[in-house]
Formats: C-alpha cells, structure tokens, sequence
C-alpha cells in the first residue's frame, strides 16, 4: 500500500560539516513518528513539474524516540537540485512534503551473528540509528564494526558521538578511514585508505581452521549504505571472502 503524502515541519538545522547539514523535522499531525532504525523518509521538493523527478529519499539518522521528531543528514551535492533546494532555500520553520518510514534495510529480529556496517558519507546514517538503538535498549547482539569512509578528518560525521558509543558499549567497534588525507595527519587519525581493507583483515583474522586445515568464515552479516562504486566492489570483495550474497544487505545512494 502507498503511503499519504504528510507534513512535516523543519524545527532545527545545524551545520555538521562544510557541505553537510543536519534537518530536525518535526510530524506535525502525529505525537509519535514510529519506525525502524535503518529505514528512510521521500521528501517532495517544488523542483521539477513531475512528481518522480523532484522525490528525494534520506535515510534517517536518528533513533526511535518515542516523539514525533527526526533528524537527516545531508550533504551538498554539486549540481544537485534537492540538496541545493534544501541548503539554500528553506530554513527553520520550514513545512515539507514527505511520506515514510519506508524501507526493509533493518536490522534482523534476532541478532545472532556479527554484523558489519560499511558505508561512505551520509551512509553512515542509518548505522547510526542502529547502533544507538541498540544500545539504548540494551538489545542482545555479537559484535558490531562501523567501517566509514570519508575523503579527508573534516568530512568524518558523528566522530565524536560515535568515538563516545564505543566506549560504552565494548561490542561496538568503530573503524573511520580516510582516502585523501595527507600522510602528516596519520598520527591523528585511525586509518588512511578505503573502507575494504579493513573489513577484509577483520574477516580474514577471524576465520578459523575447519577439516582438513581448510579455513572457515566466522558468521556474520554485512549491511552496505553508500555510493554505487563502494557497494559494488564491496559485494565482490566479501563473496571472495568466503560469505554467501544473502548475508549482504545494501541500501544505494545516487
């Protein structure tokens, strides 16, 4: 069934980067805008006479809260009608069409393996939905490795919230990697590179010998929220690990 177009209401924006800005958007006809971490919201901008050239989806970065607000992240794309719609012509105050949530990119009812969140940029939203949701509800889980990738140290999103998540919870591991930062910065950073190597030396330290010598892959799942070039690479790379396609989940942007 389709969901009704609704209204919500852009109650706060903060800016999270230099080309990333944060929406709170308050359901003004509801008292509780209930989904699932993972999922995402269409918002229908005034951009384009048809109706599928001006839906934009954004996969939601906060939790479930019990209230009526959530927030989105969003980066500025260049050349891009939605997102310069959204950073330069609305403000706080600021009414929006939109239906959601929608989407099956969640997280299992019964989390029995180690689960593996790789993404790039604003991918990292729905990762952080998850993993606050598990923590606030203290859900039984194996071990979680957020693997983000961003360009260079001022890209990173959430880092200090996520860097405070780990320390919390000693499951969570969070591994942010940066393909353009200048080797001098090393010292303050945990990687340099792309988000596949790491995921690869986690999965591969974890195997263990089965019969005949032969290595087993540990069980585990892993969810991938980015850009086309990253998911389709990464599909590849973790079957040649061993780990059947079902395990893999993808939620593409662009």
């Amino acid at each position: 069934m389709v969901q009704p177009w609704q209204t919500g209401k852009i109650i706060r924006i903060e800016d999270e980067t230099k080309n990333t800005k944060r929406f709170w958007i308050e359901m003004t006809a509801m008292s509780n805008f209930d989904f699932k971490p993972g999922q995402f919201v269409t918002i229908d901008l005034p951009i384009h006479e048809k109706p599928n050239k001006r839906w934009r989806s954004y996969s939601i970065a906060s939790w479930p809260d019990g209230t009526n607000v959530f927030e989105l992240v969003i980066v500025l794309l260049e050349g891009g009608q939605g997102t310069n719609y959204l950073f330069h012509e609305v403000g706080v105050g600021s009414e929006l069409t939109l239906r959601g949530p929608q989407g099956v990119f969640v997280l299992p009812e019964n989390i029995d393996r180690d689960l593996f969140f790789i993404c790039t940029g604003t991918g990292v939203a729905p990762f952080r939905s998850m993993a606050r949701h598990i923590y606030n509800h203290n859900i039984p889980h194996k071990e979680l490795h957020l693997i983000f990738g961003c360009r260079k140290l001022e890209d990173c999103l959430y880092e200090k919230e996520l860097k405070d998540l780990e320390e919390k919870l000693p499951s969570f591991h969070y591994y942010p990697t940066y393909s353009r930062e200048v080797p001098e910065n090393a010292k303050h950073l945990i990687r340099i590179g792309y988000v596949h190597s790491i995921y690869e030396e986690i999965c591969n330290r974890n195997k263990r010998e089965g019969d005949n010598n032969v290595p087993v892959v540990s069980t585990a799942s892993f969810y991938l929220c980015g850009w086309k070039n990253m998911i389709d690479e990464a599909k590849q790379r973790i079957q040649a690990l061993g780990y059947d396609r079902k395990s893999i989940h993808q939620e593409l942007y662009g």
